[in-house]
């Protein structure tokens, strides 16, 4: 057996430096190596303190980054990619969707959600917020349309009930959007008193889903660590 790679990941540091800060694409790659079930050092970086070693490392870069057996990765489409295809089976866990469909799903939300939580107008609040929630019943939509495993199982079903995206265990397409969910659902409640709406029963069952799984639930920020990173761009509506 090929002998297990030394893998340090680099994350962004918290506001008082001692957990995880709100870094989507940081909790993306957490979640990820957690998944693959293989052991990682977790380092968190202060970047305001940042020691010239992490400098040496990766001039200029931002956590996420990744040393995997002495080699610096830091872009982090890259880093997947390239621990999807190390850490493949039979020893560690594929995390690749079985339909290109789950990895596409969602990823107009995140604009429409910034857009929305930006606009200081209470005039144009109405219109962004329908933009913003159309993203969520599409997602919602996906969520509830039977895979085609899931038909081949039962061909009368007339909706899904898989746990996750692409099916009953998290895939990378997970690990990329549950992050920004979580974020989007802190965010909304703060600056506009939005839920996201238990009607959208697909997307509820997904969130109800994974917040019971560890592997998202313990590499989320905490909430007041989102609120500060969104505190000098997200809007209140002026009255």
């Amino acid at each position: 057996m090929a002998e297990t790679p030394k893998i340090e990941l680099f994350v962004k540091a918290s506001d008082d430096a001692e957990s995880v800060g709100n870094c989507p694409f940081c909790q993306r790659l957490f979640m990820i190596l957690w998944l693959k079930g293989i052991n990682f050092t977790l380092t968190t970086v202060d970047m305001r303190r940042a020691p010239d070693v992490l400098k040496d490392l990766a001039p200029g870069s931002q956590p996420p980054f990744l040393i995997y057996n002495d080699e610096v990765k830091t872009d982090t489409n890259k880093i997947e990619e390239f621990l999807e295809e190390k850490l493949a089976p039979p020893n560690y866990t594929k995390l690749g969707c079985r339909y290109k469909e789950s990895n596409t799903s969602g990823q107009d939300i995140f604009r429409k959600f910034s857009a929305y939580i930006k606009n200081p107008n209470p005039g144009l609040n109405s219109m962004l917020e329908k933009q913003f929630l159309s993203t969520l019943v599409k997602l919602s939509m996906y969520l509830d349309t039977p895979l085609p495993h899931e038909l081949d199982q039962n061909p009368n079903i007339a909706e899904s009930t898989r746990l996750y995206l692409d099916g009953d265990s998290f895939t990378l397409a997970d690990c990329n959007l549950l992050p920004k969910l979580n974020i989007i659902k802190v965010v909304c409640k703060e600056y506009r008193n939005f839920d996201i709406p238990r009607e959208l029963k697909g997307l509820t069952r997904y969130l109800d889903n994974a917040y019971k799984q560890e592997q998202f639930r313990y590499t989320c920020p905490n909430e007041s660590e989102i609120l500060i990173a969104y505190k000098s761009v997200a809007k209140y509506l002026t009255k």
